[in-house]
């Protein structure tokens, strides 16, 4: 887990244009956040910040740089689900599962998917 890089609330909505689609320049990235209405030095303070993180790589093309993920959504994705787990239920599913079926927050449908899950595991 060491090597891939925690990335705030914020960063992870320039992450998600960029794992839509890549390489881009900041002005692209700009352009597809201007509904967050976020200010244009945030953006590239954010872009600068996952570079240094190792999270983007930032590519030199003419006078642009191209902007890359260098870590994917699904590796993220498994660093923030180890940490929620870690914080909230001791590093344990279980009381994560009860807790969401408590909340009636499990569909019939995610209990079916869950079940298939567990029967490909057991094999």
């Amino acid at each position: 887990m060491k090597d891939r890089p925690s990335i705030s609330e914020s960063e992870w909505k320039i992450m998600k244009v960029l794992w839509r689609k890549s390489p881009l320049a900041a002005f692209d990235i700009i352009q597809l956040l201007a509904p967050e209405q976020w200010h244009q030095n945030t953006i590239k303070t954010l872009l600068t910040r996952l570079v240094k993180k190792g999270a983007l790589a930032a590519d030199k093309y003419k006078n642009l740089h191209l902007y890359r993920p260098l870590v994917s959504e699904e590796d993220c994705i498994q660093v923030e689900s180890e940490s929620f787990l870690d914080r909230f239920f001791a590093g344990s599913v279980q009381p994560l599962l009860v807790h969401f079926a408590k909340q009636e927050k499990i569909t019939p449908e995610d209990l079916e998917e869950l079940r298939k899950i567990l029967r490909k595991q057991k094999k």
